[in-house]
């Protein structure tokens, strides 16, 4: 836990340790429910005010080690207890009725957002949520689930009926209050339901704790306890949401103009297919050495690379070319035809021909579905392919040979989904910024959480990834021989989990012993499938191992003694160049 702490603040790191000793969290524990038996006992006073607000601020300091907050339930609770306590303490009745009407409206956007996020999703849609939950060990209930088995029309019906209730929720405030007790009884038997059936004992509790703000804010003003009640607090609320949408959309904008704006010294092709593609290029012309060109993974950007470029360009001299594909940050996709696997092929082929001297070889380097593109590509560049790298790749017949590949896919096809969806509606803005964009070097972060938090990077995925699921699934056949060395870069992780992945890779490997050339497979210890791109350790390992295989594999004999002139390719991004440092450390484990 302590490598995942609830806040970076050394002051607050400092207080969680304090509390998070054994007898420390026995003895909160102790209090709280001493406190809570205290609140069961009639009375109206200050000393329970002071009691709502130990509760609320005792469950946030136990997070330190008991994580009670991170469930919604935890959260409600938490928010009842302290907003109950500040409205205990004053003796406004305006600031009164301004936190029951924020209690009333957090209890509204509970239920209408965890209700239009199932609609979004096809599984509640098509009745087959419900019964996927109740064979699930964490919330199943076996019973439950052969119920509905037996009845799919009536388990259909109710999880449409819960549908309907959630995403409805704020109507309480039509018809002048008459629909408050059936919105509330409908959701207070759901709660009542999950605990028993789902295990969810604290939302019976936590959830129904904000009904009664809702009814007190629901009632008409003809009833005598509610004629002098103080509503300013939403024409507030909805003050406050107006300016955070247009607060949304300028950020929304400006991290679309960063995503598509390039490098200083970006530069661009047009392709057969009409697409633009951008690209830079780093290193330095060193004559008869081949240029690394690199092509990124799915849902990723050229910036994932940034550690390798600049360890490969700016402390070797290696000349590298990092693109986006159509669609992916400033790259555009302008062809109007469904798209295919083989688009991107081209697009690439075109690529390295508009972009680089006829005489000039290259290898490619891709990481996961890149690699597998490179691999396609391979073919049409003839004698021009001096070699290829695939790090961590994907494999065409991931989906057919592994097990855990085909279940994962399914989880993945519906986060892609969902990311392209909430992306187009400007809910970007609203994304934590990820830790793996901190792992790369410091003036690649905010491009590339611009980029991550962007619907082009997610619609681009999805489009991609509906055509590589039905290819993959009836993949049948053997890899075409590649006739040009080949290196595989495994990370660690990836063929722990699932070693059928190794077996692929060396499948990958023989792809280029089949056509009499080098093949090989190395991997990269404690590295993951991303990490081994993000963390510096593991992306410059992996470099490494990638200059040693352009050396001994992919240079000609007399090129390989040949010296750099002054000047060359443009220095990547428009960053100065670095010496040339000879590296003899050998990493491969």
């Amino acid at each position: 836990m302590k490598q995942t702490p609830e806040s970076r603040v050394p002051a607050i790191q400092k207080l969680t340790n304090a509390v998070s000793g054994r007898r420390t969290t026995l003895a909160l524990h102790a209090t709280r429910v001493a406190c809570s038996l205290g609140m069961l006992m009639p009375g109206n006073g200050k000393w329970r005010a002071a009691g709502n607000l130990y509760l609320g601020a005792t469950t946030t300091l136990l997070q330190a080690r008991h994580r009670y907050g991170t469930d919604g339930s935890d959260q409600v609770a938490t928010q009842v207890q302290a907003v109950t306590g500040l409205a205990r303490l004053s003796n406004s009745p305006q600031v009164k009725d301004a936190l029951m009407w924020y209690l009333a409206l957090q209890a509204n956007m509970s239920y209408a957002a965890s209700g239009w996020t199932k609609l979004a999703g096809t599984k509640w849609r098509d009745g087959s949520a419900l019964p996927g939950v109740m064979r699930t060990r964490t919330y199943g209930f076996e019973r439950a689930y052969r119920l509905t088995r037996r009845y799919p029309r009536s388990s259909k019906v109710l999880q449409h009926g819960v549908l309907a209730m959630e995403c409805l929720f704020p109507v309480v405030y039509l018809a002048g209050g008459r629909l408050t007790r059936p919105m509330i009884g409908a959701a207070g038997s759901f709660h009542v339901a999950n605990a028993f059936v789902m295990g969810l004992g604290r939302f019976m509790t936590a959830f129904p704790a904000m009904h009664p703000m809702v009814a007190y804010t629901t009632a008409p003003r003809t009833f005598p306890a509610v004629a002098g009640r103080d509503d300013r607090m939403v024409r507030t609320a909805l003050a406050l949401l107006a300016g955070g949408v247009a607060g949304a959309a300028v950020l929304a904008t400006q991290r679309r103009a960063r995503a598509v704006a390039g490098w200083p010294m970006s530069r661009t092709v047009t392709t057969r297919s009409g697409n633009v593609l951008q690209y830079d290029t780093g290193g330095r012309d060193i004559p008869g050495r081949p240029v690394l060109v690199f092509n990124h993974g799915l849902a990723s950007t050229s910036e994932h690379f940034a550690w390798m470029v600049e360890r490969l360009a700016f402390d070797s001299g290696q000349p590298v070319v990092t693109y986006s594909r159509a669609g992916y940050g400033p790259s555009r996709r302008v062809k109007d035809a469904p798209y295919s696997l083989q688009e991107s092929v081209d697009d690439l082929e075109d690529l390295i021909r508009q972009a680089l001297p006829e005489d000039r070889k290259v290898v490619l380097v891709g990481h996961s579905l890149g690699a597998d593109l490179n691999r396609r590509a391979a073919e049409r560049l003839g004698d021009r392919l001096a070699g290829v790298v695939y790090l961590d790749p994907t494999h065409p017949g991931q989906l057919v040979r592994s097990g855990k590949q085909k279940k994962g896919s399914e989880l993945f096809t519906d986060s892609l989904k969902e990311m392209a969806r909430w992306t187009k509606l400007g809910c970007g803005a609203l994304m934590a910024r990820p830790r793996w964009v901190d792992d790369l070097p410091y003036p690649y972060r905010e491009k590339v959480f611009s980029l991550y938090t962007d619907s082009r990077l997610w619609t681009a995925a999805e489009r991609e990834w509906e055509v590589v699921r039905r290819e993959f699934e009836t993949f049948d056949g053997e890899l075409d021989p590649v006739p040009a060395p080949g290196l595989v870069i495994a990370a660690q992780v990836t063929v722990d989990i699932d070693p059928e992945q190794l077996l692929m890779y060396h499948d990958i490997a023989r792809s280029h012993q089949a056509a009499g050339r080098y093949g090989d497979v190395t991997v990269v210890e404690r590295a993951g499938h991303d990490s081994i791109l993000t963390d510096a350790r593991h992306a410059r390992t992996a470099a490494d191992l990638m200059a040693a295989f352009v050396e001994q594999h992919c240079m000609p004999p007399a090129a390989a003694d040949a010296t750099a002139p002054a000047g060359g390719l443009p220095a990547e991004r428009g960053k100065p160049e670095k010496p040339e440092k000879p590296e003899k450390e050998d990493e491969r484990k």
